[in-house]
């Protein structure tokens, strides 16, 4: 097929590569433009578009994709189907209808449950025990396309968004290849997304990884989780951020919200406690805690806001 790629980041580096190994046509790639970054702020090329660039594929970086010059260059593809992956921008019905079998969007979440910018993150906050991949026929609204293909994934006890963003990556790139063809043969059959069960995904920000000590042990253990690698779970203590890489929760533990009820890094929660087990101090290399607190004692009774 004649296919154009939509995607930016990591999470859809697997699925472009599937396409091409499938032997599709990668017209043309679409990936959001280089941005500035490190201590030069340097413009650096997103990860879809450097791995594009490396096959020899068409890259475009659109700002928007509201310019009608910009819509009709997309219509003049001539394109089988477009693959969009964690790409960015909103598309407009223009360019969702100008593919022959329309666009395809590779969402990491049993949908409708957590439409939008952060499934991955949302689903271990709450303590789902599943998530997965769903490929939908896109259309005007939030996720709200029919599904064309579900999986489901365990989301294990100890996983983090790391985990599940690798894992999910993966499933999506071997669904997608059987999706467009079952999708061309007439085999699949897009469904309306139910009714019921829809939650939303609100976008990660910084302040959502400061733990809140007076929250049970269970939910701040998921949190952790979730934020692991961005933007990192953490709090502050004599004026630093200290970022809690891993940690187990326990079920019961005699102090206050936020106290330290031992010496070796166990803080008292609204439920039971939290013993952090690998932590890394602002500015340094992470550490178990059992040498973090050889160089910052954090002793009992000590009480974290």
């Amino acid at each position: 097929m004649r296919i154009a790629y939509m995607g930016t980041p990591d999470f859809a580096l697997p699925a472009l590569g599937a396409l091409i190994d499938a032997g599709h046509d990668i017209v043309c790639v679409y990936a959001q433009p280089p941005r500035p970054a490190g201590r030069g702020q340097k413009e650096r090329l997103s990860p879809v578009h450097a791995f594009a660039e490396s096959k020899g594929l068409s890259v475009r970086t659109p700002k928007t994709l509201k310019d009608p010059a910009i819509q009709q260059a997309f219509t003049d593809l001539r394109l089988d189907a477009a693959v969009v992956t964690a790409y960015g921008l909103l598309l407009p019905s223009s360019i969702l209808t100008a593919p022959r079998l329309g666009c395809l969007n590779i969402h990491a979440s049993l949908l409708p449950r957590w439409r939008g910018a952060a499934p991955i993150q949302r689903a271990i906050e709450a303590g789902d025990s599943e998530t997965g991949v769903t490929i939908m026929q896109m259309d005007e609204g939030l996720d709200t396309g029919a599904i064309l293909n579900v999986r489901t994934l365990p989301i294990a006890d100890d996983a983090t968004a790391a985990d599940l963003h690798d894992a999910l990556a993966n499933l999506g790139a071997a669904m997608i290849v059987s999706t467009l063809s079952g999708l061309a043969d007439g085999s699949l059959t897009a469904r309306p997304q139910p009714a019921a069960g829809t939650t939303y995904a609100k976008k990660i920000d910084k302040g959502d990884g400061r733990l809140d000590w007076t929250k049970p042990a269970r939910a701040l253990d998921r949190a952790i989780r979730a934020f692991t690698p961005w933007p990192g779970a953490w709090f502050t203590h004599d004026g630093a951020r200290i970022k809690i890489l891993h940690a187990v929760p326990l079920d019961s533990a005699k102090g206050s919200p936020g106290e330290a009820v031992d010496d070796t890094l166990t803080i008292a929660c609204g439920d039971g406690a939290l013993r952090l087990l690998r932590v890394q101090r602002e500015g340094r290399k992470p550490a178990v805690a059992e040498d973090f607190l050889r160089g910052y004692p954090i002793p009992k009774g000590t009480v974290l806001t």
